[in-house]
C-alpha cells in the first residue's frame, strides 16, 4: 500500500507547483491546464511554437488566469503564470463550496456550478477541476456545456464565481 499521497501529504497534484514565500504568506497553487503547439511552415520546414494556459490561486478565493506564448515550453509556462499573477480576482466563497447554484458563460464556453454538502467532493473535469481547485473550493457539483475549448471553460469558470454573492451582501443590497 504505497500510495504517493500517503508517503507524501503535501505533495501538489500533477501538473501544480506550490510557491512558499519567505515572510509566510499564503502560498500560491499554480497550475497549467493546457499547452498548445503551433505550427508555421516556412522555406526549411516547419518551425513550432507554444502557448500555456495557467491557472494560480491562493485556495482561499483569490484566483487568477494566464496565457502565455513562446517559442519554447518552459518560456510559455512562465509567461502564463505571470500573467495569472497579475490578474489575480477575489471571489466569494461559503466554507469550502459556494453560496449558490451559477451559471458562468464566456465566448462558446458554459459551465454549471451548483453547491454541495460536505464530503461530496469536487466533481468537475479538465479546466474547471484547476479553476476550483486554485480558488479553494472543496465540494460542488458542475457541468460543463457548449465549447471544449480549454480558454472558454476555464474563463467561463471564473466568469460564474466572479458571479457569486453571499447572503449578507444580498440583504444589504435589498436594504439599500
Amino acid at each position: 500500500m504505497s500510495n504517493s499521497s500517503q508517503r507524501f501529504p503535501s505533495a501538489p497534484g500533477r501538473g501544480q507547483q506550490q510557491q512558499q514565500t519567505e515572510d509566510g504568506a499564503p502560498q500560491m497553487v499554480e497550475k497549467v491546464v493546457f499547452i498548445n503547439r503551433c505550427a508555421k511552415v516556412v522555406k526549411g520546414g516547419r518551425r513550432f511554437s507554444f502557448s500555456a494556459l495557467a491557472v494560480v490561486g491562493d485556495q482561499k478565493g483569490n484566483i487568477g488566469i494566464g496565457y502565455g506564448k513562446a517559442n519554447e515550453v518552459p518560456d510559455a509556462i512562465k509567461k502564463s503564470t505571470a500573467h495569472a499573477h497579475k490578474h489575480l480576482v477575489n471571489v466569494k466563497l461559503k466554507g469550502d463550496t459556494i453560496p449558490h447554484d451559477v451559471l458562468g458563460e464566456y465566448d462558446g464556453g458554459k459551465v454549471l456550478l451548483k453547491p454541495a454538502s460536505p464530503g461530496t467532493g469536487l466533481i468537475a473535469g479538465g479546466g474547471v477541476r484547476a479553476v476550483l481547485e486554485a480558488a479553494g473550493v472543496k465540494n460542488v457539483l458542475t457541468k460543463s456545456m457548449g465549447s471544449k475549448n480549454h480558454i472558454a471553460v476555464v474563463h467561463a469558470t471564473l466568469n460564474g464565481l466572479r458571479k457569486l454573492r453571499l447572503a449578507e451582501q444580498i440583504e444589504a443590497a435589498r436594504k439599500a
